[in-house]
């Protein structure tokens, strides 16, 4: 019998990341999952992510330390506020100061050099190009320019090996997310997205990520199962 191909997943901890490691497992994939402590304000996803990476039953689990506070330039890694109450037009246009300079290309970095080590050709991420908040590197045309790179840049691909980026969820919205979220038997409970949450734990409601969870699950009839203030 051949062996489960293996196949590394980012995962951050929220619903997307979530629905993309259960998407690589029912494809088959023998999943490694990496989530990246960069020094993120909302660092109660790392403890998430160690916790869904249990339940889905990844092989090995990496929490990568690195600190992006160090260079700042993202209200996810300075003290800068987050942004609250913008509207569905307020988030669909421009670059919010959530975004991470260069954030999707320094994890998807260390997870092609963990998929090298390990001998994977696959690596999945859980980018959404529908709804999303203007991040420029959640867009097809960038995971395309990425995985050609992927294939110059390395030994493996240098001497034959091709790498692909999945994008599983890219075209799809929130709610279709939720849906086949549900269809894989995940639990949302255990999954969070609030850029801001408080110290216990409680998600705002109020940010761009909060707000485009919320109206994922107003769209299917049901109520978010994660706390919020």
């Amino acid at each position: 019998m051949n062996p489960s191909p293996k196949a590394v997943v980012l995962l951050s901890g929220g619903l997307d990341s979530t629905t993309t490691l259960a998407i690589a497992k029912r494809q088959g994939f023998d999943c490694y999952a990496l989530t990246m402590q960069y020094g993120q304000r909302h660092a109660i996803e790392i403890d998430a992510a160690v916790q869904i990476g249990q339940r889905l039953g990844v092989t090995r689990h990496i929490v990568m330390p690195i600190e992006l506070r160090q260079f700042g330039g993202s209200a996810l890694t300075s003290d800068t506020p987050v942004p609250k109450d913008r509207s569905l037009d307020a988030m669909s246009t421009g670059i919010p100061s959530t975004y991470v300079p260069a954030r999707n290309t320094i994890f998807l970095s260390f997870a092609l050099a963990f998929a090298e080590t390990l001998g994977a050709s696959d690596i999945f991420l859980g980018v959404n190009a529908l709804d999303y908040s203007g991040y420029p590197d959640c867009r097809p045309e960038y995971i395309a320019a990425f995985e050609k790179l992927a294939n110059l840049a390395t030994k493996a691909g240098v001497e034959g090996a091709s790498f692909t980026i999945h994008t599983p969820l890219i075209a799809m919205s929130k709610a279709e997310i939720l849906r086949k979220g549900i269809e894989l038997g995940i639990d949302f409970k255990l999954t969070t997205s609030c850029y801001d949450p408080t110290p216990n734990g409680l998600a705002c409601g109020r940010c761009d990520s909060c707000l485009l969870r919320l109206k994922g699950f107003a769209e299917i009839g049901m109520c978010d199962p994660r706390g919020y203030v």
